[in-house]
Formats: structure tokens, sequence, C-alpha cells
């Protein structure tokens, strides 16, 4: 049976933070600690030993396969900050218009530091994502 290795955990957030070596990325990671809080009124949790995740949902594909998410969340990575938004929309292309210096893959906004984004537009994309993962499974 498919276990996820992505899953929420009692790992501490800023335990996680603390362990981030590069002084810049850490200070961002706390900003967006309190931003993601703020704007979602989640408190904030690990999932899997990489991920600080906000809020939850149940997904079940059509395959039968399923599984849990954070509605959002982001990861102070060695190379870059990947935010874990909206999955490829036309909303959040709109959004990103404004945003400021990224790059992006299907599920992942990657930026350099926070300096080169509006996080304004980081807090109208978190409050989007989670409304439309709300709505997209709303028993949670």
């Amino acid at each position: 049976m498919y276990e996820p290795k992505m899953k929420e955990n009692d790992n501490i957030v800023t335990g996680f933070i603390e362990s981030v070596e590069n002084e810049k990325k850490k200070a961002d990671a706390y900003q967006l600690l309190e931003i993601f809080e703020e704007v979602t009124g989640y408190e904030a949790k690990m999932w899997g030993t990489s991920i600080i995740g906000f809020g939850n949902y149940h997904y079940k594909y059509a395959s039968g396969r399923e599984g849990d998410s954070p509605l959002v969340g982001f990861s102070p990575r060695k190379a870059k900050i990947s935010l874990y938004l909206d999955y490829e929309s036309e909303e959040r292309e709109e959004l990103l218009e404004n945003f400021g210096k990224y790059t992006k893959s299907k599920a992942c906004i990657y930026v350099n530091k926070l300096a080169d984004i509006d996080t304004n537009v980081l807090k109208d994309l978190i409050k989007h994502t989670v409304g439309k993962y709300r709505n997209l499974y709303p028993n949670e």
C-alpha cells in the first residue's frame, strides 16, 4: 500500500527554521511564518521533514489514491524558497503578474529571497489558494 512521505507531524517548526544555515534565508523563513499564520489563521505544522504547512485537506483522485496535504505552505530550501500555493490556474497566473522575481513549476513557486517579491501579492495568493481548496474540499 502507498504510504505518503509528506505527512503532518509533531516536529517543531522553529526547530526546523533554526536548522537553516543561511541567515538571510532563516530570517525570510521567520517572516514567511508570520505572513502565512496571519493570512490563514492556522498554526504552522511540519509536513514531512522540510515543509511548513498551514491548514489541511483530504484529497481523493479518480484512481482511488488519496491523502492529506496542507492548504498552503513553504520550505526554505538551500537553493530557493519553495512556496506551495495554488496549482496552475488562471487566477494564480494573474496574481503572479505583479509578484516580482520568481520561477515556477506546476505546483511550486520559487523565490530567492523575500525582498524580490511583493508580500501583498503573496498574501493575495495565500488567500486565493486557501479559498480554492476550501471550496474543492468543503468537508475538511
